[in-house]
């Protein structure tokens, strides 16, 4: 029978509009030197949270829970109890029983690929390593020339697009006919149209798929390939930016589908490679989830509600811890999870302290370029644009330029011998071409016994060089800075009642040979530092015109007031603080007392997270467990030179009197907010529509890269190969881009270090307030009303139970 017998007639705008539909669920995934944590569900929040749980089951055998192992162990601990089982199948309709999952526990988990693609029907035809493989190598390996600017020396032609280009590689590549042992492939190639419009067309034709299948189809198609996917919505995502747009993921999508159409046997009788692919893709879409799939997605609310009734009984089983009257001082931190412990060990050492928590950006939409490069890198969520430039200057203009040249001398005599380094199996060269004294160098790196490694605002920089230089911000307008102080003032709800000293604290991290390094800094900051923002803002808050204008603003910073930066290093807990120098004299006694009360506080963060690192042997010996978590940061064979944001569960928005003393474990992101002084709900709108959007994000990549690390995760850190200079990675010399985490960055080899539940939100403030955000803004409706997050109220009243807001409106916690 001819094939041209199922051909038929799609409308060519349906078509494209499906296409385009496919292309619009892929989520972005950022560069590696600005690495973010991103949710690689995000734009397909508009479904029902378990509606896309099924989808991806079915579609991609992504099953977004543990295995049935890790709920036997959580059951048998005692971590998920009957009452959570029951009130998990409370919400169920599907007539299950204690006793029936309970049984679930027992049997293997259930494996699946997915719905079949016509790649994976061929695999008996051909040599090794099978048509999947071979098919996304060759993307791999043709995405990663096309897209890469900063690391080959030869780039391929990107004037016609990368479909154009990705034919223009098929029809030069003569191995593949031999790989795969297809010899008609060659003919086949010849075939391909210049066109992605019409290739995606003649893929759809030939290969006989209705309209109503075309949705699932592109989607499998797409999550195959999810890496570079998610590159090409990075590109489209910055390009909309700009008010532009990016049409390459649908050149990718026109490839992934010419390939499903060049493996085709071209035979459409019983038993071809086609009719074993149309049985099998109708026979699975026509199936329904299993009931150990079910089961399992009940164990896992069963949890969430678990850890929600713990932190009700935190929240909500003790009376407001009252604070002292006249601080010491107020020290800021960002949300992140890191910051929990260390703020609470302040406050244990030093009463005296207040601890508040904003995002580590501190309101400031800047973007940063370092006195001496070319390099301007956003400071500010990926959410957001900057609006504002910020760079170093010592205060001289000819100085400046002399430290410029300085730099960029040293940059480009260390940058020759680093790209030398990057190259497979560089470290045996380089010691070939150095002799035996860079490989004590490497021995040192390897052990960890070289000094602490620099921060990027510090590179080739001497330290008393660097220090002469303090970061600027590029607004001249007077009325400008006020407005910009009193919103971001506002939005701390610090307004009123400051200490003498105010210290802003960023963070950053530290690790050594870590192309995913971005990731561990500060996801606020757009995977750099918070040292940038901290030092501006501080500049602003403590310029004297400014607090002037202030005063207008209903805001009165007294002169005796100071503000400090300074930046937490989250692997060693190390707090380092800037200017100090320039304190009043007045002040020195009250800074000595804050610095001491730093530094126990470190002590004690240290302590308390040594046995998650293998430490807990150094606890009682604090100056040797230092040492160990600075040989862990600069040891550049080490995969987990600390656990990031594994364990995050909650974000609260709430002032601190009614979380401080409470043990978070290091689990919540913790906001400062008094809807007392919030008028208008305005800052109430910007929380739930900016620091709560991003710790989503964080929340779903730590949950995808732990369920299913192998499509939304980054594998094994060990075998990492850097992309493009800054895209990305490979597990190996090729495949996919990798995304997300990596194994090591939530499995401790034994156990995981992170559990997968979805964020639950705590705000403090009135139902009706919370309620006016979620009506105005549709993203914030999507996460809430879809069960993306869990939205719960903390009453005013002490000792009354939490609220949760979904689809249906408000009732209490069970």
């Amino acid at each position: 029978m001819n094939a041209i017998e199922y051909f038929f007639v799609l409308d060519r705008d349906t078509l494209h509009a499906i296409a385009a539909r496919a292309c619009e669920r892929i989520a972005p995934t950022w560069p590696l030197d600005r690495l973010i944590a991103v949710n690689p569900l995000w734009e397909r929040r508009h479904q029902p949270w378990a509606e896309v749980a099924e989808q991806l089951w079915r579609r991609a055998g992504s099953r977004l829970t543990l295995s049935a192992e890790d709920y036997r162990q959580a059951w048998a601990s005692g971590a998920i109890g009957e009452r959570h089982l029951q009130q998990a199948l409370a919400g169920d309709s599907h007539g299950w029983t204690l006793q029936h999952l309970l049984q679930t526990l027992q049997s293997a988990d259930e494996e699946s690929r997915g719905l079949p693609l016509l790649e994976d029907m061929a695999d008996a035809d051909i040599a090794l390593p099978g048509w999947p493989t071979l098919i996304t190598q060759q993307i791999g390996q043709c995405c990663a020339a096309w897209f890469d600017e900063s690391q080959a020396d030869w780039h391929v032609n990107r004037q016609g697009g990368l479909y154009q280009a990705w034919r223009q590689a098929m029809q030069d590549d003569r191995g593949l006919s031999v790989l795969s042992a297809c010899p008609e492939l060659g003919a086949r190639i010849a075939e391909l149209p210049p066109q992605a419009e019409v290739a995606l067309e003649l893929a759809v034709q030939r290969l006989g798929l209705g309209a109503d299948e075309l949705e699932e189809w592109f989607d499998c198609l797409l999550l195959r390939n999810l890496g570079w996917a998610s590159w090409c919505a990075y590109r489209r995502w910055q390009a909309r930016q700009g008010s532009g747009d990016d049409a390459t993921l649908f050149d990718l999508l026109a490839i992934r589908a010419a390939w499903e159409w060049l493996v085709d046997d071209r035979q459409r009788k019983a038993g071809s490679r086609w009719d074993n692919w149309r049985r099998a893709w109708q026979a699975a879409r026509a199936q329904q989830p299993s009931s150990s799939w079910q089961a399992l997605q009940l164990w896992q609310r069963a949890e969430e509600l678990a850890w929600q009734e713990r932190l009700q009984q935190l929240l909500c089983s003790q009376p407001p811890q009252p604070v002292t009257q006249a601080p010491l001082a107020k020290v800021y931190f960002c949300i992140d999870v890191r910051s929990e412990p260390l703020r609470r060990a302040l406050e244990t050492v030093c009463p005296e302290v207040e601890t508040g928590g904003f995002a580590g950006f501190f309101g400031l939409p800047i973007a940063y370029t370092p006195l001496g490069t070319c390099a301007t890198r956003p400071q500010l969520p990926g959410l957001l644009a900057p609006q504002l430039m910020v760079g170093d200057s010592s205060g001289d203009t000819s100085r400046d330029t002399e430290l410029a040249e300085r730099r960029q001398a040293r940059l480009t005599r260390q940058g020759r011998w680093r790209l030398f380094e990057r190259l497979p199996a560089s470290g045996f060269s380089l010691v070939e071409s150095l002799g035996l004294g860079y490989a004590a160098s490497l021995l040192g790196r390897t052990c960890g016994l070289l000094g602490a490694g620099q921060t990027a605002e510090r590179v080739a920089w001497k330290p008393a060089e660097w220090q002469r230089l303090r970061p600027v911000l590029a607004l001249e307008s007077a009325p400008q800075r006020v407005e910009m102080a009193a919103r971001i003032l506002r939005a701390m709800s610090l307004t009123q009642n400051f200490p003498p000293l105010i210290l802003l604290l960023g963070h950053g991290s530290q690790s050594a040979n870590n192309p995913q390094a971005a990731g561990l800094d500060c996801g606020a900051c757009c995977g750099q530092s918070g040292e940038i923002n901290a030092r501006v803002l501080a500049d602003l808050l403590n310029d004297v015109q400014v607090r002037q204008g202030l005063v207008g603003q209903g805001i009165r910073l007294p002169a005796e007031c100071r503000v400090l930066a300074g930046l937490h290093n989250t692997t060693t807990d190390e707090v380092e603080v800037f200017d100090t120098q320039a304190l009043p004299a007045a002040l020195a006694p009250s800074w000595q007392r804050l610095r001491e009360a730093l530094d126990g506080a470190a002590q004690r963060a240290r302590q308390e997270r040594a046995a998650s690192l293998g430490l807990e042997h150094l606890v009682d010996n604090p100056e040797r467990l230092l040492k160990a978590l600075h040989r862990r940061a600069n040891d550049w064979s080490q995969t987990r030179p600390e656990w990031g944001l594994a364990g995050n569960a909650a974000f609260i928005a709430a002032p601190r009197v009614r979380s401080r003393g409470l043990n978070l474990q290091g689990r919540a992101f913790l906001h400062d907010y008094d809807w007392r002084l919030d008028e208008g709900g305005t800052v109430l709108e910007q929380i739930m529509t900016a620091p709560m959007v991003v710790a989503h994000w964080i929340n779903l990549q730590y949950l995808t890269s732990t369920t299913d690390n192998g499509r939304f995760g980054s594998g094994n850190k060990v075998l990492h190969n850097v992309v493009g200079g800054h895209i990305g990675v490979f597990e190996g010399n090729g495949g996919d881009l990798r995304i997300g985490l990596a194994l090591q960055s939530v499995h401790d080899g034994q156990r995981w270090m992170h559990r997968p539940l979805r964020l639950s939100v705590v705000i403090a403030a009135p139902c009706a307030m919370i309620d006016q955000v979620i009506a105005n803004h549709q993203v914030v409706r999507e996460l809430v009303e879809n069960g993306w997050l869990h939205l719960l109220r903390l009453d005013e009243e002490p000792g009354a139970p939490l609220q949760v807001r979904d689809a249906r409106g408000w009732r209490l916690l069970n």
